[in-house]
């Protein structure tokens, strides 16, 4: 299967998704995951309409993106590391993954221009995750609106794993309704709710999920060596 027919299957699950919510009229925006993806399945993608991209790793992310002179936009959505942020700041058009106030500093710092950042939250509870508890994420959120170079736009969290419906909903509705409460506590407005990968988009979707994190589904199966 080419990567183009599997874009259009994935924008027709999306759109069935979007009417079994009853939000047939809203934009769900695809980021893809390029982790382990060679230039050329890349390139290909973005011929085919994927310009925004995901990448997890700094350093892989330094590798690829001198090759990519099409026009994209590149996002990081795995853990930033602190001594890698001086790189980051020069690689990314977004940072999904600030879960600290340690962090949101030291980006704050480090950045000489606005940078559009979400805040990833651990809404599943599983020790292993990164990402903030629910109950910091107000203290965060309070620091991040004071850092001039940080543009708030919305939040983050991966799903839990192995995937199940009734979990991953449940995960996926936490973020939703921690968002809304955000915003009227702080009179703020968080559109992005970034939630839902290749395996349970469409959970994701039903909770309210408007961008997506699409690796697989898109490119087919990563190269490690």
């Amino acid at each position: 299967m080419t990567i183009k027919e599997r874009i259009e299957i994935l924008k027709e699950r999306i759109e069935n998704s979007l009417a079994k919510a009853g939000r047939s009229e809203e934009n769900v925006i695809i980021v893809g995951v390029t982790k382990g993806i060679d230039i050329e399945r890349i390139v290909e993608g973005i011929k085919s309409g994927i310009n925004i991209l995901g990448e997890n790793r700094v350093q892989e992310a330094r590798e690829k993106i001198p090759q990519i002179t099409l026009p994209c936009q590149w996002h990081l959505i795995g853990h930033l590391q602190k001594n890698k942020v001086k790189y980051a700041v020069k690689l990314f058009d977004m940072i999904q993954s600030v879960d600290s106030v340690e962090l949101a500093q030291l980006l704050n710092k480090k950045l000489d221009r606005k940078l559009d950042i979400l805040i990833e939250v651990n809404t599943s509870g599983e020790p292993q995750k990164f990402g903030v508890l629910p109950d910091d994420l107000a203290d965060l959120i309070e620091a991040i609106l004071d850092f001039k170079n940080l543009n708030l736009r919305g939040l983050m969290t991966v799903g839990p794993y192995p995937v199940e419906e009734k979990k991953s909903r449940a995960a996926f509705s936490l973020l939703r309704e921690l968002r809304d409460r955000m915003e009227n506590r702080y009179n703020i407005k968080l559109p992005i709710l970034s939630m839902g990968m290749t395996e349970d988009f469409e959970y994701a979707i039903l909770e309210g999920a408007n961008m997506l994190r699409i690796g697989r589904g898109i490119y087919g199966e990563r190269n490690y060596s």
